[in-house]
């Protein structure tokens, strides 16, 4: 690779058959989310059985806006993550050694700002959000925790999105294991303050969420540089390192638009909490419930997403702009084979799935069930729109999805779920999610089949290749 001393060669995914390529880079992303989506209902178990329907409605709500902020960030990272993804596919390790110390600087600056002012306005934001009076004071002690650990938890989100950028989905997948295991053995313990731990109540969730990921970013940072991984920079190189401007301009040109795209996405989901706060803590943890079953629906779909972005951003850097239109192709079929699965099991299962989040006799459960009857569908649409947002975005084309995003949920969800309610009560909410992706899903194909997009870049290109034989390929750098 260009710019740095020969190390071991990392996965090229500008080469090879696209439909495993994929799903073996997709099955250690799709682990990952597994065990994160593992840890969350993990979460939600202990806080429902051990706290109350309550306490459940607090992790619900402070979930929300946690999610708000990493989603911002997340947005950011994306742009970071493409631009690795394009010096990689371009054998360039010069700029994608620049494209991470610019943007460690950056994130950790955000970050810790972020942590600061969320710290000191959760009271208001709850407030804002409508959360029941009964949920408040454990969401407060909830999210203060979360937001003092904000700068650790982004980092670490940032590193194992930019592994994935470079090449590496499999290492990710580790370091959420050890995270995870971390976090859900440490749950209990600190909740109910088992043997020699503090009864920290519902706090004690978050601390073990800042324990897991804060100590597995140690391991991993360790790990990274004992492996002279493109992904960190030396003792040597930090000293001579200085910020490149042109980066940080395209992280903040691009990044921002991906950011606000997240938030867009993260703001209403927080709007349709509130509306559903509207309803009362007994439909607010039904719909907690469901939201813990949605995740691991839309997993298969998350999974290929960032496969595809990763796979597509390394060949547009490659100049390999024919196996982009491939990668969409297949991406896009895979995401409704494998989104429609696991929502035919939940319907065939779904009391029995739902009864690990809410108490077998709880008022919440039959609600939780009535939810998922209308929901879960409309992730089929919403998957193959999110391989047809991350194909675009992988060339640097960050506003159209944003802007589809925009429309999809507030002229479209939200909006409908306002004006039906009086007619339909709640379940004008929940009928806006699958009109909501099915609007999603036309806007993004459109974009795609007629956008555009295929001539925008993040980075210069560089000269198109056709398929490579092994005497062309790049020895990288491991992360």
């Amino acid at each position: 690779m260009r710019g740095g001393p020969p190390g071991r060669r990392l996965p090229d995914l500008t080469t090879g058959p696209i439909g495993k390529t994929l799903i073996l880079f997709a099955l250690p992303v799709m682990g990952t989310n597994i065990l994160q989506s593992i840890n969350g209902s993990t979460n939600a178990i202990w806080v429902s059985h051990v706290l109350g329907e309550a306490a459940l409605t607090a992790v619900a709500n402070s979930n929300q806006i946690y999610f708000l902020m990493l989603g911002a960030m997340f947005g950011m990272s994306m742009a970071a993550n493409i631009m690795i993804g394009q010096a990689v596919g371009a054998g360039d390790r010069a700029m994608a050694s620049r494209v991470v110390g610019t943007a460690t600087l950056f994130f950790i600056a955000i970050a810790v700002l972020v942590g600061i002012a969320g710290f000191t306005l959760t009271p208001a934001i709850l407030g804002a959000m409508g959360t029941p009076m009964d949920a408040r004071p454990d969401a407060t002690a909830y999210l203060r925790v979360i937001f003092a650990a904000i700068p650790m938890l982004f980092f670490f989100a940032f590193m194992m999105m930019a592994q994935r950028g470079a090449g590496d989905s499999r290492s990710p997948f580790f370091f959420s294991l050890v995270a995870v295991g971390v976090e859900v053995t440490l749950n209990p313990l600190l909740l109910m303050g088992i043997g020699p731990f503090p009864r920290l109540g519902i706090a004690g969730s978050a601390f073990a969420t800042l324990i897991g990921q804060g100590g597995t970013l140690i391991v991993m940072m360790i790990w990274l540089y004992r492996r002279q991984s493109l992904l960190v920079l030396t003792w040597d190189e930090w000293r001579a390192f200085r910020p490149d401007w042109a980066v940080v301009g395209r992280l903040l040109f691009k990044g921002l638009p991906m950011a606000f795209h997240m938030m867009v996405v993260s703001l209403a989901a927080v709007t349709m909490m509130s509306m559903v706060n509207g309803y009362g803590s007994m439909t607010a943890a039904a719909y907690g419930a469901a939201v813990q079953v949605w995740t691991y629906v839309q997993m298969p779909a998350m999974a290929l997403g960032a496969a595809v972005s990763s796979m597509a951003a390394q060949n547009v850097g490659a100049g390999r702009m024919d196996r982009v239109g491939q990668i969409a192709r297949v991406g896009v079929i895979y995401a409704a084979i494998f989104s429609a699965v696991p929502i035919v099991l939940v319907y065939l299962l779904d009391p029995f799935i739902l009864r690990a989040f809410l108490p077998g006799d709880s008022p919440s459960l039959p609600v939780a069930i009535h939810i998922n009857s209308i929901v879960l569908w409309g992730f089929i649409p919403f998957g193959m729109a999110f391989i047809y947002s991350g194909i675009v975005r992988s060339t640097g084309a960050v506003w159209p999805p944003a802007i589809a995003m925009i429309i999809a949920l507030w002229v479209f969800r939200v909006p409908l779920a306002n004006i039906l309610t009086p007619y339909l009560g709640a379940d004008a909410i929940w009928i806006s999610f699958p009109i909501g992706s099915l609007v999603s899903l036309i806007l993004a194909a459109a974009y795609y089949r007629w956008g555009g997009w295929r001539k925008s870049r993040m980075l210069p290109a560089g000269p198109a290749r056709t398929e490579a034989s092994p005497s062309d390929e790049i020895t990288r750098s491991s992360p």
